[in-house]
């Protein structure tokens, strides 16, 4: 009896051990992604394993969005890296689950931004960061009149004002909270307009070439600058949304 129930575990540990060899192959970027992993068949054989383990193996990382797989005479396991997308998603399920408002989460968001650009500031060779964020600066003056490229520059901006701050932790919270904030406003909105006004577009604008200049001088006073500039881009951005919970809409842009 007993050796029955360790047969029993061991067959069901089977697809958790297939999916942990997988997943460990793509996080450590042994697969890139879209590359193919074998069809089926392929799989079956190269792992040991039966159909009914292989399959609820890729079943448990289609759930995690790391694999596709493909049915009929082209089809096979299509790897995905994971991405802020995955990230964002994954996140967005956890506080709304705890019912985390739009505010809160871009309250994070907020106290992020400022450490960064005081890490900048501080830096003795800044010079190079300055310059990746004037040119992103440059691009959302070129797409002032549209606002959906608009706020794809202007999440980029962010996101890189972060990732120069030198902390990748930090930066990956930041894109997750900029897919999350970003596409909930727009999703809530009925618009799909999450950048504002064209007045409010330009202001932003002055308000993030102010930040370059404190930034380019080392001015530690470039950290109360952005301070200030978050409070009131949320106030901007949320509006009556400020106290909806998180609800991050899954859907292909």
């Amino acid at each position: 009896m007993g050796a029955d129930k360790q047969d029993e575990g061991r067959a069901r540990g089977k697809p958790q051990r297939i999916a942990d060899e997988i997943r460990a192959m793509i996080v450590s970027g042994r697969l890139a992604e879209g590359e193919s992993l074998g069809r089926e068949a392929e799989l079956v054989e190269r792992f040991g394993v039966s159909r009914p383990s292989l399959r609820e193996a890729l079943r448990l990382l289609e759930a995690d969005g790391l694999v596709t797989v493909l049915r009929g005479v082209r089809g096979g396991v299509i790897v995905h890296r994971p991405d802020q997308r995955m990230t964002a998603r994954t996140g967005s399920l956890v506080l709304r689950s705890r019912n985390v408002s739009l505010a809160d989460a871009f309250e994070a968001r907020a106290l992020l931004e400022p450490l960064a650009a005081r890490a900048i500031a501080a830096r003795r060779h800044r010079r190079t960061a300055v310059a990746e964020l004037r040119a992103l600066v440059d691009q959302q003056e070129a797409a002032i009149d549209d606002p959906e490229r608009f706020a794809v520059v202007n999440a980029l901006f962010h996101e890189r004002l972060v990732s120069l701050g030198g902390n990748r932790t930090m930066a990956i919270v930041i894109e997750m909270l900029n897919e999350i904030v970003v596409r909930s406003v727009a999703s809530v909105s009925g618009t799909g307009d999450a950048a504002g006004s064209l007045a409010t577009r330009r202001r932003g604008l002055r308000s993030q070439r102010r930040l370059l200049e404190l930034l380019e001088s080392g001015d530690p006073a470039a950290e109360e600058h952005w301070r200030a500039h978050m409070a009131a881009v949320g106030r901007i951005l949320l509006g009556q949304e400020a106290s909806r919970v998180v609800d991050l809409l899954v859907r292909d842009s």
